[in-house]
């Protein structure tokens, strides 16, 4: 099982070669605005106007908890829309961030990745505004992306 490799720089930024799926959390809300999304939007306008459209289609168009969209901004770039945090502020019931969602979307992201030959990009998903915890976060990442082949790639922004 290969080792996550972390770099200071921008998950929007790639550093690889071949087919790379940009990896991230979105909340259940609709919301986009704040957070890594904005760096995402940046760069290219289709994945949130995938996700708005996604959002607004509702369940019936999969939209959820645990669900994944994957939108392909360049040849060899797809970005991966992970609804994973339910909500966006801390309350009651914790943090945003909804573990089991991470593992059920990144066991999508690894058969994406797996279909495309790609390597997987992505700041610490969920540690941000979701408000997670990496050393819960991290051990999810290397079972269902590292330990089924994909190599991965974590950035630290500087």
């Amino acid at each position: 099982m290969a080792a996550i490799t972390y770099l200071k720089g921008d998950a929007t930024c790639p550093q690889a070669k071949g087919v790379k799926v940009i990896a991230h959390v979105c909340n259940d809300t609709g919301g986009w605005g704040k957070g890594f999304v904005l760096a995402v939007s940046r760069r290219w306008p289709e994945p949130e106007a995938d996700y708005r459209a996604w959002y607004a289609a509702g369940k019936e168009a999969g939209f959820g908890l645990g669900a994944v969209r994957f939108v392909q901004v360049e040849p060899y770039i797809w970005v991966a829309n992970m609804v994973a945090q339910r909500g966006t502020k801390t309350g009651s019931s914790g943090p945003p961030i909804r573990y089991e969602a991470v593992a059920a979307c990144l066991r999508q992201v690894a058969a994406k990745a797996r279909e495309l030959g790609a390597s997987a990009h992505m700041p610490r998903i969920g540690c941000g505004l979701a408000g997670g915890d990496w050393a819960r976060v991290e051990p999810l990442i290397e079972e269902y992306l590292c330990g089924r082949g994909v190599a991965v790639t974590v950035y630290d922004f500087e």
